[in-house]
């Protein structure tokens, strides 16, 4: 056996937009059936989906802020750590 059958590869990793992408779809389908449908058979979760709407929708937004900065503050820290080096 050679020693790359021994050698793991990586996990793969997810795209740091996945979770707040994955808050807003949540929070814009809690929202149409907490306030823009007329099914019968969502009126009696109403006052759920109202509320995981007004929750989800602005943890999406405030977390996709968030995770945009750190991304500019990295890659301004790579470009500056790149023109020290050069």
């Amino acid at each position: 056996m050679s020693d790359s059958s021994k050698e793991k590869t990586p996990m793969p990793q997810i795209g740091p937009y996945v979770f707040p992408a994955l808050l807003a779809i949540f929070g814009f389908w809690c929202f149409y059936d907490g306030w823009l449908t007329s099914a019968p058979g969502m009126q009696e979760h109403l006052i759920l989906n109202r509320v995981a709407s007004i929750i989800l929708l602005p943890w999406a937004l405030i977390d996709f802020i968030r995770t945009r900065r750190k991304a500019q503050r990295e890659e301004a820290a790579a470009a500056g750590q790149k023109a020290d080096t050069e």
